[in-house]
């Protein structure tokens, strides 16, 4: 049997043990172990496994996912993200949709210190939607709105898919959370732009709130906003400039929130075990994955599988960005089915090299668009996580609703990603000042 049969039957049997519900990163795993056993040896393939779970749970530069984890977990039990809502409600809640526009500013700024989809999500979702409730907007927008806002928290830095990504193509992690803060902010403004085309068009579905005075605007910017600049500011701001390392980052911004918690008095002691048992718990997931995808990608290698499948993309008959619009569809219907940072890992080492070694694409770029696409999954059909997510908070709205409101959304992502192909600048600009 070839080594490209090898590497076809080998996805095959991923995807079978995916719909018989068995655990991605054991998934992986046992394929990438019973595939190289084929290619090579029982003894070496276990050697391979051993090797591969040692260095991933030892490697030194991964403790930044622990890091920026504990910091995202320390942010949503100290209060942080309902101060972020706060200040977004009062400056923008009294226009029509400024409810759901200010959840947008709230998972944007809230994304700043967090790296999660999920946990953006649940928390700025258990606060923003018994206010929109209260003021009767329409189960579909609110629901919706809170569900994509949520993606914010893997584009905007810090994001863990990033620094995933980072580690398995070895691009620098510092200039893709560089990469990662227009497309981000440029997103969340095309999000405001959607709500307000609908509300614009149909008032009724978020009706305005109460307008603030400037002196409960400045209060909720000194409750709320303040900390977080602090916070983004000394841990993105010093990596920026090369004062720290990735995972010196990731400490500095944990330290930081943890700091303004215990001065704020706003984190419990059962609160600050429960970020950590969260974060441990986050973590081991994470690094299972890697251990996961890091034996599969060793059957991809030496199967060759990927290796064909770029000299065969640079036969074909179509200019760069058509190959690059089929792999970005690919992404998107996968990402329908698998989760997105298991989705990243499954498929670097099959695209990545396509993409920039044969297409001849910025890596930098690259991430950042596939992180875009794969973040999409999270709030479609049938294995939308964010909306299961905002179903566990809003029990009483179905999920077809939920999946009502999302369109809107999710053509603000597509619009994102057309204006990230056409202009690439918007993700390549801040690296660059970087180098």
């Amino acid at each position: 049997m070839s080594t490209l049969v090898v590497g076809l039957i080998s996805i095959i049997a991923f995807f079978i043990l995916l719909v018989l519900r068995m655990p991605i990163a054991f998934a992986m795993a046992l394929v990438g172990l019973v595939g190289f056993a084929c290619l090579t040896s029982p003894s070496a393939a276990f050697s391979m496994v051993a090797k591969e779970i040692y260095a991933t749970f030892s490697n030194y530069s991964l403790g930044v996912i622990a890091m920026f984890v504990w910091m995202g977990f320390l942010a949503f039990y100290s209060g942080i993200g309902t101060r972020m809502y706060v200040f977004a409600y009062k400056l923008i809640g009294h226009y029509p949709g400024g409810l759901a526009i200010a959840t947008q500013a709230a998972c944007g700024v809230f994304g700043a210190i967090c790296g999660s989809n999920t946990a953006t999500a649940a928390t700025i979702g258990a606060i923003a939607l018994p206010e929109m409730k209260k003021y009767k907007y329409d189960d579909a927008l609110a629901t919706a709105s809170v569900a994509a806002g949520g993606v914010l928290g893997v584009l905007i830095p810090p994001s863990v898919i990033f620094i995933v990504y980072g580690m398995a193509t070895e691009q620098s992690v510092g200039k893709l959370f560089m990469a990662g803060i227009l497309p981000g902010i440029l997103l969340m403004l095309l999000y405001m732009a959607a709500i307000a085309l609908i509300t614009f068009r149909k008032p009724g579905l978020g009706p305005a709130g109460p307008k603030a005075n400037w002196r409960e605007r400045t209060e909720a910017l000194r409750g709320g906003l303040g900390e977080v600049l602090i916070i983004f500011t000394l841990s993105m701001g010093g990596l920026f400039i090369g004062w720290f390392t990735p995972t010196e980052a990731g400490a500095v911004g944990a330290a930081g929130v943890l700091g303004v918690a215990l001065f704020k008095k706003s984190i419990s002691w059962e609160g600050f075990n429960k970020s950590l048992l969260d974060a441990t718990r986050t973590t081991a997931m994470i690094m299972l994955l890697i251990a996961g995808a890091m034996i599969f990608g060793r059957l991809m290698a030496i199967s060759r599988l990927p290796f064909e499948l770029a000299q065969m993309a640079g036969t074909l008959p179509l200019p760069p960005f058509a190959v690059m619009a089929i792999i970005l569809f690919i992404y998107l219907v996968l990402g329908c089915f698998i989760d997105a940072l298991a989705l990243v890992l499954l498929t670097i080492p099959i695209f990545y090299p396509i993409a920039v070694n044969t297409l001849g694409y910025d890596p930098i770029w690259f991430g950042v668009i596939i992180v875009m696409t794969v973040a999409m999954g999270v709030i479609t059909p049938p294995v939308g996580m964010n909306v299961y997510i905002i179903k566990g908070v809003a029990p009483d709205i179905p999920l077809e609703v939920i999946y009502k409101g999302i369109w809107p959304f999710l053509g603000a992502v597509v619009v994102c990603l057309a204006l990230l192909i056409v202009f690439p600048q918007l993700a390549t600009f801040l690296p660059r000042l970087m180098s």
